[in-house]
């Protein structure tokens, strides 16, 4: 594979240094990196303007965190680029290459000894008075919440138009399998390996003591509905992204039939072998 691509969080002077580290092993073994414009003027190289990149890219390496993966998957989606990440952040669940090994790692993927893991996408369309506002892609979540401090909301939810409670919590967390180790964790919710095909729903601090997180089927589509008179409301789209929303809009979530992020899977960091690492699963007993 000699396409590679670079994307990089010019944010972090570590991912920087780490950048041109890798630029230089790049040419040194015959497989210079194409990066974007942006990096590529950050870096002092040439680069690609962004539809020459995703046409040409066939794997890109991203440098940073889980932050800086989630907005590389926004820019490739729709496409069958491949990421992988290197973690120049905290926990680490979609960057799981350690900067230590990013030449190791870099050269099973030239020689192909990797597998390829197809992560489902959520599908995220808002409509006010019944027309279509927004059409978002998230590969973690969409959480609706509000902006004002210890309002409650009233989210009434809905499984394929079928009503099904509601809510009064402090927000709602509609998590694919991938997000299920990020906000949604924090929430309460199970772990999820990615490659299950399902939906996750998690209630923020439910004001009731029958709430709990609930599974849904790949085919589901669930509907929030946030009732009441709060002019407080904001959907965010991966932690990253925010978009206003009224009562009585309508937020239909589902699994994108569509879309997909295609990201590396190296041998002995499986999904499980970096559960075990970032969380200490399971590290207070040894077996001989």
């Amino acid at each position: 594979m000699k396409e590679l691509g670079m994307i990089v969080n010019l944010r972090k002077p570590e991912a920087v240094n780490m950048a041109r580290r890798l630029l230089q092993w790049g040419q040194d073994n015959n497989c210079p990196f194409l990066l974007p414009h942006q990096e590529a003027s950050a870096l002092t190289t040439a680069g690609l303007d962004d539809e020459q990149w995703l046409h040409t890219v066939k794997l890109a390496v991203v440098v940073g965190g889980d932050g800086t993966f989630l907005r590389a998957a926004r820019y490739v989606m729709g496409t069958d680029i491949i990421l992988h990440g290197i973690n120049l952040g905290h926990l680490g669940f979609l960057a799981s290459s350690r900067p230590e090994e990013a030449e190791h790692d870099l050269e099973n993927i030239l020689h192909d000894s990797f597998t390829v893991l197809e992560r489902r996408v959520l599908g995220c369309v808002i409509y006010h008075d019944d027309s279509q506002s927004h059409k978002i892609y998230a590969l973690n979540d969409i959480v609706l919440s509000t902006n004002a401090i210890a309002r409650l909301l009233q989210i009434e939810i809905r499984f394929d138009d079928n009503f099904f409670c509601v809510l009064p919590a402090d927000g709602a967390i509609i998590s694919s399998p991938t997000g299920s180790t990020a906000y949604a964790l924090s929430a309460g919710g199970p772990i999820i390996p990615p490659h299950m095909d399902a939906l996750l729903l998690a209630p923020l601090c439910a004001h009731t003591l029958y709430s709990r997180p609930l599974m849904a089927a790949e085919t589901d589509r669930i509907t929030l509905i946030p009732r009441g008179a709060s002019r407080d409301l904001m959907l965010t789209q991966d932690g990253q992204l925010a978009y206003e929303v009224f009562p009585n809009d309508r937020i239909e979530i589902n699994l994108s039939r569509t879309k997909k992020i295609r990201t590396v899977n190296l041998p002995g960091k499986s999904f499980l072998d970096i559960v075990r690492e970032k969380l200490g699963w399971g590290q207070a007993f040894k077996v001989d």
